[in-house]
């Protein structure tokens, strides 16, 4: 009976992600140089410009929803974000997670785990840097690099890009239109990662909250702590949790 214990399970999920990395890592070596072969090429700079204007950027769906997108940004939180699901499941809600690379590299079968229970796979980038501060070429690199190593590991294809810190210029949305992604940003912040406080977390996810919203969180303790809470108030008020894509389509 120990072993069915969830302190265990969690164990046990975490040493099959060691496993799946040794199986991984040379894949992503190799992944990698061939990303930045290609990157050496230059895409049609015309239309990217033309394509990769603010209009390719989302704060929240265009019109007002029934729906708000729960999105989890993630680069650490690997026991929350199991938690995150299993609390996603009891409400049957869906969210979409953004993925870090570097992360996702580590914790093949959690993301597989993400996918696997119905919800959305975003991109993070790879190394979590400044994408205003990179160069077309650069952003194109950090994006296609953690795009293409998702679809190795899951054959999810990515289509949504939430810049870290959510830092973006010109040359960070022409890449996105270059690799014909959407960029994404959010229209209420939870702050979860600086103040750890369930309370705050739950009132920043909920007060005044619309239909069409797009709500940030990471995996942190009191985020979890929270979600269930904030979950069952968008019940109560008729809204209901859906993937950053679902909002868009049905917003459209």
């Amino acid at each position: 009976m120990k072993n069915s214990s969830p302190k265990n399970a969690r164990k046990t999920r975490l040493s099959r992600d060691v496993r799946l990395n040794i199986a991984t890592n040379c894949a992503l070596g190799f992944l990698i140089f061939s990303i930045g072969v290609v990157c050496l090429f230059p895409v049609n700079g015309s239309e990217a410009v033309d394509a990769g204007g603010e209009s390719n950027v989302y704060r929240c769906a265009p019109t007002e929803t029934d729906g708000v997108s729960l999105m989890f940004n993630i680069y650490w939180g690997t026991e929350e974000v199991y938690r995150i699901l299993d609390i996603l499941d009891e409400h049957d809600a869906k969210a979409t997670f953004f993925l870090g690379g570097s992360w996702a590299d580590d914790n093949v079968a959690c993301v597989k785990e993400i996918l696997s229970r119905g919800h959305e796979l975003g991109n993070h980038g790879y190394f979590h840097k400044d994408h205003a501060a990179l160069s077309e070429e650069e952003n194109l690199q950090e994006i296609s690099v953690c795009n293409q190593f998702i679809r190795l590991m899951t054959g999810a294809e990515i289509t949504l890009f939430a810049p870290p810190s959510g830092s973006y210029g010109k040359a960070s949305l022409e890449a996105c239109a270059a690799l014909n992604m959407k960029t994404i940003l959010w229209s209420r912040d939870t702050i979860d990662w600086r103040d750890k406080d369930a309370s705050l977390i739950y009132t920043r996810a909920t007060k005044d909250i619309k239909g069409g919203e797009f709500v940030l969180m990471h995996p942190m303790e009191a985020t979890a702590d929270a979600l269930g809470d904030i979950l069952t108030y968008y019940e109560i008020h008729s809204l209901c949790a859906v993937t950053v894509s679902e909002n868009l389509q049905n917003g459209g």
